[in-house]
């Protein structure tokens, strides 16, 4: 039994809900990868946008049957990290160069730019790379401590021989029994819902 300010803080870190009975959403789960396409399909048509797919290996058409269209977000992050890094390379060596510590060595320029290039384009590759990874995490919403689906004995068949699609309850055309008909079709082999209070199986 879990004392009530334990839930209350691991609620506000977000890692468990303090009500235990808060359905999280349904988890429906698919022996066959046409059938998980044909069931994404389906929810995204009926008007729901909170739900994800969830397969051991990447399923062609997934992407046009849940409407994720193309990321570019990764790509505008990735493109202004590595202008970050370019530029912040270029102001750092005329700076240090040409205004904090200028030294005149026979009369040369103080700062120029063909010797500074291989400092900008290190820059540039690894700002890029940041901005790639930062991105990459933020959009999917990583790190994500807690995920009642990561209880499910049945979702461990995720990373083996099974497909799960996962209607979330935030979304807000959500209703337990309308999804579950939409999800229902020959090739479902369960539906249950997933619950915010849902505990860690016993692994031993």
């Amino acid at each position: 039994m879990s004392i009530p300010l334990v839930q209350d803080i691991k609620a506000q870190l977000g890692i468990f809900e303090s009500d235990a009975d808060q359905v999280h959403g349904l988890l429906a789960e698919f022996s066959d990868p046409g059938a998980l396409l044909h069931a994404a399909e389906a929810v995204r048509e009926e008007g729901y946008s909170h739900f994800d797919a969830h397969s051991p290996f990447p399923i062609h058409g997934m992407d046009e049957a849940m409407g994720l269209g193309n990321a570019v977000g990764v790509g505008v992050l990735t493109f202004f990290g590595g202008l970050t890094g370019c530029a912040g390379a270029y102001l750092l060596q005329w700076w240090t160069a040409a205004v904090d510590y200028p030294i005149n060595i026979s009369g040369k320029p103080f700062f120029a730019v063909e010797p500074s290039v291989p400092i900008m384009f290190e820059l540039t590759v690894l700002f890029a790379a940041f901005g790639a990874v930062a991105g990459m995490l933020a959009l999917n919403g990583l790190p994500r401590p807690y995920n009642p689906l990561f209880y499910s004995d049945r979702f461990e068949g995720a990373t083996d021989d099974r497909f799960f699609l996962h209607v979330a309850a935030s979304d807000d055309r959500f209703d337990v029994e309308e999804a579950t008909g939409r999800v229902q079709e020959p090739f479902c082999t369960r539906s249950t819902k997933s619950q915010a209070g849902d505990s860690p199986p016993n692994r031993f």
